[in-house]
């Protein structure tokens, strides 16, 4: 099917064709027309999709510029507002309509005066909210709503600040959900606040043939960084992203990475506004080859281009997970996706190997150099990001694991720097062995391996 075939118009299709569209994908094929004939639609699609096509060409078709808001759309991270409203921008061509992205982190003062004249309005819940107990943004006019990636905005917290946000829309409006995953919470959200819905569901956008998915289990986090480093070094990629589960790792990795050498910059919820997108910048256009990321600060960026995803810490779900390895393998280019297991992350993977759809294949682990990695005592969430000096003394963390969230057994005070991989004895005689050419890998405890054990056989059975 092509473009003219969905019944936009010709001003909207000049520019698709200019801007490099040729063929609608899935969700735009089953979308675009819906949306245009009045319809609500539930749609499950993911990151990469092509759904802020989906639903921003229609709406630009049927919005006329008034100085009202006429379409609110709704989107969990900053980065996602930025990016849906300066496609609207692009798509709505001569007709100039005025789209403002509404989010924390700026100047609200600036946003309310630009508020007195606005058609479409893209934001975060949080920061809308905030506009509408201010009496600075009305709702009453908004025709078109568009909840996008409302699971996320569920995982978030935002589910009651999105339902007052959807209490202030008016009734005759036409709604559309985005969801990757349509769980019961998000059921009941479409059936609360749509009027005879139309589902659309598509195919993962992810080719299995053109996407490689592989695991290397590790020990402790010495070794685990330390494989990190070779593989990098050693894999032929061109723009890549380093998963973590939290700020702190997302910190320390970017921080030993660029000690070592390796060109790198991080992204996550602790960076201001225009920190975040100097980062975007620099990954996107100006040489720098390592995005290190907590979910949340990736979660609907589009970056093209990505040639290899890294979870440096494994998600708690499949959903999480699919979502990550996502960015790449996109517009039928090869992708790898590398995960790099220690015993903090058994349980998590044993989660994902759930999904029988996924096909993680084990990696004999390669000779590697072993790294000395530092603790900063300065966190990126002060502001300080990429490669710039963190300042201040380091720590030497020779033996230790580095913070973040434990996973797969408790953990006690929230400050400390997480499980040993170990008793003491035993990781002075690794690391000991390790400095005299031994094999990097050790011998898990009986619980590690039972874990082990069960992840590995669902591989030797193919159930992953």
């Amino acid at each position: 099917m092509k473009f003219e075939e969905l019944g936009l118009g010709q001003e909207t299709l000049d520019i698709l064709r200019e801007s490099g569209f040729e063929t609608p994908s899935e969700i735009q094929e089953k979308t675009i027309p819906l949306v245009l004939a009045g319809k609500d639609v539930i749609g499950g699609a993911a990151t990469g999709s092509g759904k802020t096509l989906a639903f921003a060409s229609p709406i630009v078709e049927k919005v006329k510029s008034n100085g009202k808001v006429q379409a609110l759309i709704l989107t969990p991270t900053r980065e996602l507002a930025e990016q849906v409203a300066e496609a609207i921008k692009k798509f709505s061509g001569k007709k100039d309509l005025k789209v403002l992205s509404v989010y924390g982190g700026v100047s609200i003062e600036t946003q309310i005066r630009k508020l007195h004249n606005t058609d479409v309005v893209v934001g975060t819940p949080g920061r809308i909210l905030d506009h509408l107990q201010r009496r600075t943004l009305r709702l009453t006019d908004v025709k078109f709503l568009v909840l996008d990636e409302v699971d996320r905005m569920f995982d978030m917290g935002f589910h009651r600040d999105v339902e007052k946000i959807i209490s202030q829309c008016s009734a005759e409006r036409q709604t559309m959900l985005f969801s990757a995953t349509i769980s019961a919470d998000v059921d009941r959200l479409a059936k609360k606040y749509t009027k005879n819905a139309v589902e659309v569901a598509v195919k993962s956008h992810i080719d299995p043939s053109k996407l490689r998915q592989v695991y290397y289990d590790i020990s402790g986090t010495v070794e685990k960084f330390s494989l990190l480093v070779h593989l990098l070094n050693k894999e032929d990629g061109h723009l890549v992203m380093v998963f973590c589960s939290t700020r702190r790792n997302v910190d320390f990795v970017t921080y030993n990475l660029n000690k070592v050498g390796i060109n790198a910059m991080a992204t996550h919820g602790g960076l201001s506004q225009n920190q975040r997108t100097n980062v975007l910048e620099q990954f996107h256009g100006k040489g720098v080859g390592v995005l290190v990321c907590t979910d949340v600060a990736a979660r609907g960026l589009d970056i093209k281009g990505v040639s290899h995803v890294y979870n440096y810490d494994l998600p708690p779900t499949s959903t999480e997970y699919i979502h990550r390895i996502g960015r790449t393998a996109r517009a039928g280019t090869n992708g790898i996706a590398i995960s790099l297991l220690t015993n903090r992350d058994y349980d998590n993977f044993n989660n994902i190997l759930m999904d029988r759809q996924l096909f993680i294949s084990p990696q004999t682990l390669p000779d590697f150099k072993r790294i000395q990695i530092e603790m900063p005592m300065h966190s990126e969430t002060r502001g300080r990001f990429g490669n710039r000096s963190f300042g201040g003394r380091s720590r030497q963390r020779e033996g230790s694991e580095s913070g973040g969230r434990s996973f797969g057994r408790p953990r006690g005070n929230r400050h400390d720097h997480g499980p040993r991989s170990g008793p003491r004895k035993d990781r002075k005689n690794k690391f000991s062995s390790m400095r005299n050419g031994s094999d990097h890998r050790r011998s898990p405890t009986s619980e590690q391996g039972q874990r082990r054990s069960n992840f590995h056989s669902k591989a030797r059975r193919g159930n992953y």
